[in-house]
């Protein structure tokens, strides 16, 4: 089971906690020791499980990094269950690793623990990342956070529900998505027209690409806009979608994974937004047959996709700045890169590796908006805080109770005071 979808779930829990204790500064020291020149002689790595595939890849990965610099790399494959909890721990004691898999970078940034790209990663290295995920991963002007891999969302559609439906195409706009909903839910087959997954596991996520395809943003101008008024239409509509029935129950409460991605793949749902990972488990198990189209806008402007990356963060130790670039400088090359991205289903975070996946017809819809994805607001050290704000919150205001406005007005306030 691809474990990616649990990946922004997981939140930045203790973080805060984590960073007051540790103080800034240079990190640990316990890296591998030195043999008297300066340099250590091991580095570690803690990376995240995103499939059966991960632990192999590191492991191949780190034989070929000893081979090559003849520093040993000690690998610690940590599922997305517990690796928030986990790196915070190490970090808390004063022993990070040296290299760190994770979906916030910000707060470390910003407390003076890790490198800057300036200082490890060479610049045909970074010249090759792709701009948006560069500036996902810039805090203060400078790139702290590696993309390793990355996202976009598009709507999967069921055709069979679509035709039962008497519905020719996919919808472009909201007006057209709602109409199609009821049309499935109206089949009285018990499906719902559309899953909608605002419970705790990725609610930012799917706020946001309803948002970006309203005009709306977190932030404008540097400055928060949770509760502008595009953003406060777009969670009217989507409370809409569930006071009309046409969503599953409870929206407000439906993961992802377990609860959308679930009813579509059965057969339960007529369109969810999805990704590639899910594509792939579509394609295994063969039981729905569906099509992958943009997502529908407001007013039938062009579509945006919602896009996703991770990073590789490195943190200082005393000697251990050459281990470090050199794995950068054997991560990003090709054969590497592109190997784990594509054993993980995801999608590039590099120009070459857009080039290499351009010819997969399957990724096609993805590849085409990836350079114009539009990402959460990684790089401010208040998101880790308000998205956990918002996985936790948002889902009320779908509710039959509930005031969507009130919602955003209430995240604006957190994220205006840093809290």
């Amino acid at each position: 089971m691809n474990r990616r979808a649990q990946a922004f779930t997981v939140g930045v829990t203790g973080l805060a906690l984590t960073l007051a204790a540790c103080g800034g500064g240079t990190g640990a020291s316990d890296t591998g020791s030195d043999g008297g020149d300066g340099k250590v002689d091991s580095i570690k790595l803690v990376a995240a499980e995103y499939s059966s595939e991960t632990q192999g890849f590191w492991q191949d990965f780190a034989k070929t990094y000893e081979e090559k610099t003849g520093t040993e790399l000690e690998v610690q494959v940590v599922s997305w269950d517990d690796i928030d909890q986990q790196s915070s721990t190490m970090i808390q004691n004063g022993n990070p690793p040296d290299i760190l898999n994770l979906n916030a970078y910000a707060s470390y940034a910003k407390d003076g623990l890790l490198y800057s790209a300036d200082e490890v990663l060479s610049p045909d290295v970074k010249s090759d990342l792709l701009p948006n995920f560069v500036t996902s991963g810039t805090y203060d002007g400078k790139l702290y956070g590696m993309p390793d891999l990355s996202s976009a969302r598009a709507l999967f559609y069921n055709k069979d529900l679509f035709e039962k439906a008497g519905i020719d195409a996919p919808p472009t706009t909201w007006d057209e998505f709602a109409a199609d909903a009821k049309k499935i839910k109206d089949t009285g087959d018990g499906a719902a027209g559309y899953a909608e997954p605002l419970g705790p596991e990725e609610a930012q996520a799917e706020f946001s690409i309803w948002m970006f395809n309203n005009g709306g943003n977190w932030k404008t101008d540097g400055k928060w806009s949770i509760n502008s008024a595009p953003n406060v239409e777009t969670l009217e509509f989507l409370k809409k979608l569930s006071t009309d029935g046409v969503t599953q129950n409870n929206p407000g409460k439906t993961n992802r994974t377990d609860g959308a991605f679930a009813d579509f793949a059965a057969g339960k749902a007529g369109m969810v937004v999805g990704f590639s990972p899910l594509a792939a488990q579509l394609d295994e198990a063969k039981k729905v047959e569906y099509g992958v189209a943009p997502m529908p806008s407001n007013t039938g402007d062009e579509p945006k996709s919602y896009g996703v990356t991770d990073y590789l963060m490195a943190f200082k130790k005393d000697g251990n700045a050459e281990a470090v670039k050199a794995f950068y400088d054997l991560y990003y090359q090709t054969d590497q890169v592109n190997t784990f991205i594509e054993n993980e289903g995801f999608l590039p975070v590099t120009r070459s590796g857009v080039e290499k996946f351009s010819s997969d017809a399957d990724l096609k819809v993805y590849l085409d908006t990836l350079t114009g994805v539009q990402l959460t607001p990684t790089d401010d050290p208040t998101w880790d805080t308000i998205k956990l704000a918002v996985q936790q919150e948002i889902g009320a205001a779908v509710g039959p109770d509930g005031d969507p406005k009130a919602i955003l007005d209430d995240l604006q306030k957190q994220a205006e005071s840093g809290s």
